[in-house]
């Protein structure tokens, strides 16, 4: 179960920002770093852009893939599953899905969904729409942009 969000104490309205995020790897931490950073923008009323690229791609489709840890990070992966249950922590599509139903929008990168053989019916809910790369960094500008 997800814990809710609030805005910090003494925050008043949030200002309106944006961030882009690029998500090209296709690991569990990453996909975590994904849920908590779109979940936490979109919480303060920061517009978000989500660009899922290359072996993230898999992660969106309506067929489940496993995704596996980083291999400096695989020894630590039932400790952290642990850890996440015992504090709470949702998973990351989850994470996601909230951030969206907060506006946050999520675009399949149109180049390697053709490189995979992916059409938007492959893809699961969280995915909004196929854009390509031009589009995206049109769609961020003026905003801050984070790679995972």
């Amino acid at each position: 179960m997800a814990t809710e969000l609030a805005l910090p104490a003494g925050s008043g309205t949030a200002t309106k920002t944006k961030l882009a995020i690029i998500m090209f790897s296709g690991t569990a931490d990453k996909f975590l770093a994904l849920g908590v950073l779109s979940q936490a923008a979109a919480a303060l009323g920061t517009e978000v852009d989500l660009f899922v690229s290359g072996f993230a791609l898999l992660g969106f489709t309506k067929e489940h893939h496993d995704l596996p840890f980083a291999i400096e990070f695989a020894g630590m992966a039932r400790a952290m599953a642990q850890g996440l249950e015992t504090s709470r922590v949702g998973p990351w599509d989850t994470m996601v899905r909230q951030a969206k139903e907060l506006g946050a929008k999520v675009h399949a990168c149109s180049m390697m969904s053709g490189v995979m053989g992916l059409a938007l019916g492959d893809f699961n809910d969280l995915i909004d729409d196929i854009v390509g790369a031009a589009s995206f960094i049109q769609m961020a500008e003026g905003g801050q942009t984070l790679f995972i």
